[in-house]
């Protein structure tokens, strides 16, 4: 059966939206208790130097739990994008029959990279959404500098990815153009000529790369200042506990993991934006119709 509509990630949206949405809820619940271990952890510091047990056996529930919600979540994630890669890929080749083998080869790996964004890429900012939110929640409970700081550094992380997106959109354009070429390169059987492809293939490589590493090294000295500049905080907060300033660690350390994982998901996006309108560009030019 057709799927109508453009190939993206919408479309792989609405033929499996509900495939999606359970899995979404069950990363939701999983992210939700991973986020309060912290805060259950410093909890139970607190109870058991008061020689109570409570806090201790409410942390160990809320662990369990989570266990068993993310192996759910993993057995059901296999089968269910297993099945959407199948999918796609037969609707890609469906429209695209008529072109090269080197550009429909290329473009049905590029188009496993869709489903493999709904899988991996999408949880993780959903994990990463999680975790900020419940850390700007519970360290502006702490102290409101807290959590000034920490809505500072978020607003800090995105202007600075905004300065890279296009960078990353036109070098994954060049990076995708030159793969799309791979098979008619071998086809050649010239070796001049896989060694020039892969030659152009390895600058394509080692330009993103760079651009990845100056990324990361404002990312990281932006979320290093954060995490020091909340611990200068901690340290002023009257009558603090030794549960409280692992609980305020805690989210300070999960707000620079999900500062770390955003930009990822954000170049995936990037990326699968120029993919995207690669794919619609030739299936257009095949069935002659408007995008």
């Amino acid at each position: 059966m057709t799927m109508p509509g453009p190939l993206g990630l919408r479309l792989i949206f609405r033929q499996f939206r509900w495939r999606i949405a359970i899995t979404w809820l069950l990363v939701l619940l999983e992210n939700t208790l991973m986020a309060l271990i912290p805060l259950f952890l410093g909890r139970a510091i607190d109870a058991l130097l008061s020689g109570q047990l409570y806090a201790l056996w409410e942390t160990a529930g809320v662990m369990l739990t989570l266990v068993a919600v993310a192996s759910a979540r993993q057995t059901y994630d296999t089968r269910s994008f297993g099945s959407m890669r199948v999918r796609f890929g037969a609707e890609l080749v469906k429209r695209l029959q008529h072109r090269p083998v080197s550009q429909l080869n290329a473009r049905l790996d590029m188009s496993r990279e869709m489903v493999d964004f709904l899988e991996g890429y999408v949880p993780e900012l959903l994990t990463a959404v999680v975790q900020v939110i419940v850390s700007i929640v519970v360290l502006w409970h702490f102290d409101s500098r807290l959590g000034l700081s920490a809505l500072g550094v978020i607003v800090a992380l995105s202007a600075i990815y905004a300065l890279f997106h296009q960078r990353f959109y036109l070098l994954n354009r060049d990076l995708n153009a030159q793969m799309e070429q791979q098979v008619s390169v071998l086809e050649q059987r010239r070796s001049s000529s896989v060694l020039s492809h892969l030659k152009r293939l390895r600058h394509c490589e080692v330009r993103l790369s760079d651009t990845e590493a100056l990324l990361y090294a404002l990312i990281f000295i932006a979320m290093f200042a954060f995490l020091l500049i909340n611990l200068w905080l901690a340290s002023s907060i009257a009558a603090i506990t030794a549960g409280v300033i692992f609980s305020i660690l805690s989210y300070s350390w999960e707000l620079v993991e999900s500062g770390i994982t955003l930009p990822v998901v954000l170049q995936q996006w990037s990326r699968l934006s120029e993919i995207r309108e690669r794919l619609n560009q030739t299936a257009e030019a095949d069935q002659g119709s408007p995008e």
